[in-house]
């Protein structure tokens, strides 16, 4: 039996199940093995997980090696979502058909996979209503093939495909709001996750068991190796995102907002900026205006959803 959410307070409380077993690949430091430790056990069995191509896939299962010890899939970048809805309905047909216990349908893709590449297929399936999870694990580029921006990848960050230099400061586009893009589907449940804030993301986790439709995950995904910091920060430079508002934590239940780590007094952008290798050229004179738009951006953002919560 699941463990009441209101009941979580400590991350004690967390289950000691490992479902995701060593042996993976996974750079030190990488925060994705913190979500799938927490995913597997929040998410009650029966279940099934679909994998976009991505670090947590080309890692986590080195022929003949695996690290799942749960049904799971691996896809293509595009149509990780497309296969879960084909997934989620035959699980459904044979429910109707046969009975027995629902399957809990789980589908993981990074943020070229969801942001990009997959974003066709993901809406589809918001749209068409399927009963799953969808979980972004976003380390704010291509990772996997090279460290190239994609759509998450925030304003003035170095990537090899937006490289710092004499003709653009890094990347010259904003990151992509794909929260917004999500709940304007009109999903039942949506939330963001952050691996310093381990009780908050359980807790999220959880309470997506209590919604049928899809819902929706977007985490933040800590990676030394793109981001060009320590593999000792992660922790840090993660919680560092939510104290400065770079990262809010929050989540939309029916098109209700609430804010669930509350940030008063905000750390200001620079102190999140500066413990990663791929923003240092910001802090020339010829780019602080890049951060004094980072600031702006980010504060404007909290003040939205100061305001979404109370309407």
């Amino acid at each position: 039996m699941l463990p009441d959410v209101n009941k979580i307070r400590t991350i004690k409380e967390i289950p000691n199940i490992d479902l995701f077993v060593s042996g993976h690949r996974l750079c030190a430091g990488c925060g994705i093995p913190i979500l799938i430790k927490n995913v597997l056990r929040a998410i009650p069995d029966p279940k099934a997980l679909v994998n976009a191509t991505g670090c947590l896939e080309v890692a986590s299962t080195i022929y003949p090696y695996t690290s799942w010890k749960v049904p799971w899939v691996h896809v293509a970048f595009e149509n990780a979502a497309a296969v879960a809805s084909g997934i989620e309905a035959a699980f459904r047909a044979l429910e109707r058909k046969k009975g027995g216990q629902k399957y809990n349908v789980i589908a993981l893709g990074g943020d070229g996979g969801t942001f990009d590449i997959g974003i066709q297929a993901l809406s589809g399936a918001l749209e068409r209503g399927h009963d799953l999870i969808y979980i972004c694990y976003d380390n704010e580029a291509y990772m996997n093939t090279g460290i190239q921006r994609s759509g998450g990848t925030p304003l003035g960050a170095a990537t090899t495909t937006s490289p710092a230099g004499s003709v653009i400061p890094g990347k010259p586009e904003y990151k992509k709001s794909l929260m917004d893009i999500v709940v304007a589907h009109g999903v039942p449940y949506a939330a963001t996750l952050n691996p310093a804030y381990p009780v908050d993301m359980y807790n999220k986790l959880l309470k997506a068991n209590e919604f049928e439709g899809p819902k929706f995950f977007h985490y933040y995904s800590p990676c030394p190796v793109g981001w060009w910091a320590s593999e000792s920060m992660s922790i840090e430079i993660a919680r560092l995102a939510v104290q400065t508002l770079v990262w809010p934590l929050y989540e939309v239940e029916y098109g209700k907002y609430r804010i669930t780590v509350n940030i008063r007094n905000p750390k200001p952008i620079e102190e999140y900026l500066k413990t990663q290798g791929r923003f240092r050229h910001l802090f020339k004179p010829e780019n602080r205006w890049i951060i004094d738009e980072l600031q702006r951006r980010v504060r404007e953002n909290w003040e939205r959803l100061e305001k979404l919560t109370k309407l």
